[in-house]
């Protein structure tokens, strides 16, 4: 019971979050209505955290207690994150007609996410 109560105040405190940022970055870019600058923020923001607390994890060989990893990773950042609204765009993208929009979008988004997550996680168990 302990697990689902972890997982599911991450998630709620993880999608306010995400909600709060999306708005935030759309609210300030003048072409965001050609381009989901939000959900582009939001994931790479996640991807950076995600690679911080896996070189926290790794750093404390593995003495992170899984109450931790459930409310952070999966809880918070399973919230925040937006892989479902990354779908949902790119095909509005492509239904508009944008294919070689969709398409950036689609392989900046997965790039930035992988180098996101590798510069954090190298770049944090260099600090520790």
């Amino acid at each position: 019971m302990l697990e689902l109560v972890l997982v599911g105040c991450g998630g709620f405190l993880g999608s306010i979050s995400r909600y709060l940022m999306g708005a935030w970055v759309m609210g300030r870019v003048e072409a965001a209505e050609t381009f989901p600058y939000g959900t582009f923020a939001v994931n790479l923001l996640g991807c950076i955290l995600a690679g911080i607390f896996l070189a926290l994890h790794e750093a404390s060989l593995g003495q992170f207690r899984s109450e931790a990893r459930l409310l952070c990773l999966t809880g918070f950042l399973g919230g925040f994150t937006t892989l479902s609204a990354f779908g949902v765009e790119t095909f509005s993208l492509i239904r508009r007609g944008d294919i070689g929009l969709a398409s950036v979008y689609v392989a900046v988004t997965v790039i930035a996410a992988i180098l996101a997550t590798a510069a954090a996680f190298w770049l944090s168990r260099r600090l520790m």
